[in-house]
């Protein structure tokens, strides 16, 4: 069966097609937990012996012609082949302890096979340097176009218009353009939260606190999930966001069984659209009071937090409760700190609204908090969620692994300028989340061809690209389930399937069998 071709540009380390993509498993350490944290999380990370095996390269002048067919020059396409003959062999294209894996395009996958340490080395020294003052310049950069934007609209343009036609059409434009400042105000937030944004833990924490509270996140509660998520990317029972949905628990929803699923029929457009509509809407809010999206495998959590807890309204999964199982027991004082800083936000609101009227709240901050929810969403959704990319179990998964299983895209203007390119680096953000943004740039292009056809981008189109991206990845990305050829450890590896009759078709199961009376 012939591969489609992803539908993803080719970048100068993409130097292979999707169907020669090749690889062995290793393993690491999260590169940005501390010793007690890895030392904590030592058994869930795999180990892997050093491969002695002698492997014949790879031919150099097909590499090359490959290379030049994409564009790229016939100087740096021998650089890029001989670092990509040291890993693949022709035998390993053959043969594999795999089988075959094959993504939601149908082409095939082969598990990365790079360390943290390798990543590491190829940066430059320099990108690991973090700037106090760099960084409250964004902050203040940022502060100073969400009062400049305001007071533009308040007060120089609507009052130059009289229809209400066109008072309205400004005042969204407004929300609009104070929903990317926000957003990006949050990203540095997550700055924070990552030690990124200085060498000082207290400033960053003191930054980090103020920021996401005045934006209604729970700041140290999130920090602590969002490590979690660093630390368990892409596993299927860990990962603190955008857990797909197995193949069983999809056919559930439906009132099937899973031999079933491709029984269903597709899926209108339009339910499509309305639930991501409510993704969109409501998603980032669900998220932090229901942990939807989340993994709910709390019954191992620490101390029996997660006894009798599960995911939803009600079930006591959530960023607000300091009992609940995303937490320990020493991170009580934190998240009830988090909740002060949500009841102060509120408090400071609401005498805005008596003072200033429901019209300045709604406009100047409310409207525009649903925009930052919309593109968080957004953002994250699309960073973990593509037919490219993997799923692990937990036989198969580890830190590499998971941090490969991320993917870059291009929000142009809107994302390098005020998102601070959090939608362009997000590959390097997982394997070295303390590089500062403004360094990331650089430091990405600086493990492209260490990771080589293990790094993941879809940049075509540019921000309209990203923008329908959304929309693909909703109709192709319904749930995973191992590849129909897997074997062995490939069979921990799982794809995203979907009931849409597009793409590589689900695996055919038979009914199970009855049971006598």
């Amino acid at each position: 069966m012939s591969s489609p071709k992803l539908p993803q540009t080719v970048t100068h380390t993409s130097i292979l097609e999707p169907s020669d993509l090749t690889t062995a498993s290793s393993s690491s350490s999260s590169p940005d937990s501390t010793s007690a944290e890895q030392s904590q999380s030592q058994t869930s990370l795999s180990s892997a012996e050093e491969d002695t095996t002698e492997i014949e390269p790879l031919d150099l002048q097909t590499l090359n012609a490959k290379l030049t067919s994409v564009g790229k020059s016939t100087s740096t396409a021998p650089i890029y082949a001989q670092q990509l003959s040291q890993r693949i062999s022709k035998e390993e294209l053959k043969t594999s302890n795999h089988g075959i894996l094959l993504d939601t395009y149908g082409n095939e996958f082969r598990i990365p096979d790079v360390s943290v340490s390798q990543i590491r080395a190829a940066i430059p020294k320099h990108c690991f340097v973090r700037s106090a003052r760099r960084s409250l310049g964004y902050v203040a950069r940022d502060l100073v176009q969400c009062t400049f934007n305001w007071c533009l609209f308040r007060y120089v343009l609507t009052p130059r218009v009289e229809s209400i036609a066109a008072s309205t059409l400004l005042w969204a434009i407004f929300t609009v353009i104070q929903g990317f400042i926000m957003t990006g105000l949050w990203v540095l937030a997550h700055e924070c939260g990552h030690q990124a944004f200085s060498e000082s833990k207290a400033l960053n924490d003191t930054v980090g606190f103020i920021l996401h509270s005045a934006l209604g996140v729970p700041y140290f509660a999130w920090k602590i999930s969002h490590g979690k998520h660093h630390k368990a990317t892409a596993h299927i029972e860990r990962d603190q966001v955008f857990v797909p949905s197995s193949r069983e628990k999809y056919a559930s929803k439906f009132g099937k069984m899973m031999h079933e699923v491709t029984e269903l029929a597709e899926d209108a457009p339009i339910v499509t659209a309305l639930a991501l509509i409510g993704q969109q809407l409501m998603g980032w809010n669900l998220y932090l009071t229901t942990n939807t999206t989340g993994h709910n495998h709390h019954q191992k959590a620490a101390d029996g937090r997660g006894v009798g807890k599960k995911n939803g309204f009600g079930g006591g999964v959530n960023h607000f409760d300091p009992d609940s199982p995303i937490f320990d027991q020493k991170d009580r004082h934190l998240i009830i700190l988090s909740d002060i800083g949500l009841l102060t936000t509120v408090a400071v609101l609401t005498l805005i609204g008596m003072k200033f009227g429901a019209f300045v709240l709604t406009v100047g901050y409310i409207i525009p908090y649903f925009w930052v929810n919309n593109w968080l969403v957004w953002i994250t959704y699309l960073q973990h969620t593509d037919p490219t990319l993997p799923h692990y179990d937990a036989s198969t998964w580890n830190f590499t692994r998971g941090a490969a299983a991320t993917i870059d895209r291009e929000f142009g203007f809107v994302g390098r300028y005020f998102m601070h390119g959090i939608v362009e680096t997000h590959v390097l953000h997982h394997f070295v989340s303390t590089i500062p943004f403004y360094n990331a740039d650089e430091a990405s292009e600086a493990i492209k061809p260490i990771l080589g056809c293990h790094y993941r981008s879809n940049t075509k189109g540019g921000a309209i690209g990203f923008l329908r991206a959304m929309w693909t990845s909703a109709r192709l990305c319904c749930w995973v389930e191992p590849s129909e050829g897997a074997e062995g450890e490939g069979k921990g590896v799982l794809f995203y399937r979907n009931n849409n009759k597009k793409c590589i078709p689900p695996v055919k199961l038979d009914a199970p069998a009855k049971v006598p009376c």
